[in-house]
């Protein structure tokens, strides 16, 4: 079996499996979860974001497949990729790729492509396991990253993945993921109001309103293309509000508020 190994553990987050635990604990909250079909979470180092990401991710019953959607930071590889067989390793073990409906999605979408290197250096899908796994061992992943923003590929992936979905029968079994960052190395004021404006578009699942805003308030935010995507399949599978758990930005880790990297905590049903 292929096995992804990390390549930001003991950088983003712990290494070793009792010290990431112990990360992980001070990262989340004990609470009743509840079912959810999609979120949106940070993917910078724990010390950073950890905080938002652990705290959405302790809302969601986890289900038996996450799907993940990332952006591809590396520049390399395909467009759209896909991988559809193997796992991914962690400090907390190994999580199996959910085989069956990542070939379904494969055969179903002309955009996505099997493609091993966008995946094998990029941190914006991996950092999101351990959180995920702290809760639930036992998931399976499709994961998938996107280095293309055109909104009509993303329309027709969401589509095509939606309706693979729906004639597997999993539509009640999936939970979705976008990774995304917002706002980047930018004041603190400017940072909290653009991220506030993407965030409100977000949480009314107006995709179209998020990409005018990133786009007429230069919005440095990394994961757009997923979170669009997102938006667009979350409603195709019945979606109809998004809830903002979490916002922070690293000045809380740093106290320098002079050059900041926003981070929203999103769940959406």
């Amino acid at each position: 079996m292929q096995i992804r190994k990390p390549v930001v553990a003991g950088q983003f987050y712990e290494s070793a499996k009792i010290k990431l635990l112990a990360q992980i604990k001070g990262l989340v909250k004990e609470q009743q979860p509840k079912d959810f079909l999609a979120c949106i979470l940070p993917h910078a180092g724990y010390v950073y974001s950890g905080k938002v990401a652990g705290e959405t991710v302790s809302e969601m019953n986890i289900k038996d497949t996450v799907i993940l959607f990332g952006p591809n930071h590396t520049g390399q590889g395909a467009n759209f990729s896909i991988i559809t067989e193997g796992a991914w390793r962690t400090p907390l073990g190994d999580v199996k790729i959910d085989s069956e409906l990542a070939k379904l999605f494969l055969g179903k979408s002309k955009l996505l492509e099997l493609d091993n290197l966008a995946h094998l250096y990029e941190h914006s899908l991996e950092v999101e396991l351990p959180l995920l796994q702290y809760f639930r061992p036992d998931f399976k992943i499709v994961p998938i990253t996107l280095m293309s923003s055109n909104k009509q590929y993303l329309k027709t992936i969401a589509s095509d993945i939606a309706c693979a979905i729906k004639e597997s029968g999993r539509a009640g079994s999936v939970t979705l993921v976008a990774s995304s960052d917002m706002t980047h190395y930018e004041p603190l004021e400017s940072a909290e109001r653009k991220d506030k404006a993407a965030i409100e578009a977000i949480i009314k699942l107006d995709e179209e309103k998020l990409s005018n805003c990133v786009k007429e308030m230069n919005i440095t935010m990394c994961g757009i293309a997923a979170v669009y995507l997102l938006l667009q399949l979350a409603k195709l599978l019945g979606a109809t509000q998004g809830h903002l758990v979490k916002y922070d930005t690293s000045a809380s880790a740093n106290n320098d508020k002079t050059s900041v990297v926003g981070y929203a905590g999103i769940t959406i049903n």
